[in-house]
């Protein structure tokens, strides 16, 4: 990630508009930035969601609240729970996420 051409700002969340994005099960809510080709948000997945596609693209992903299940296209599987993180490059490793009890998530991709 290169970061250029973004002038200091501050965000409140609660203002950025939210979009709803439904998973195979339950659904996620996002509140998106853009800053060049950088994309931030705040996202909020309902209690019960599994997503509905194995994603590809790379994140840094911080859990603020809740649960989150991460499974890798491998098979392997990681619970983050908050202050946890994780980070993935474009084209790595397939993965998809869910959640029992919902979670709250900062990424950055």
């Amino acid at each position: 990630m290169h970061l250029t051409d973004i002038p200091f700002g501050v965000t409140t969340w609660a203002d950025v508009p939210a979009t709803e994005h439904p998973g195979e099960r339950g659904a996620a809510v996002w509140r998106t930035r853009q800053f060049g080709l950088v994309r931030v948000r705040m996202v909020e997945y309902s209690p019960g969601y599994l997503a509905d596609h194995w994603c590809e693209k790379g994140h840094i992903l911080l859990v603020l609240a809740g649960q989150l299940d991460t499974e890798l296209a491998d098979g392997r599987t990681f619970t983050l729970r908050p202050g946890e993180s994780y980070q993935v490059a474009d084209h790595t490793e397939p993965h998809r996420s869910s959640t029992d009890v919902g979670a709250t998530l900062f990424i950055v991709d």
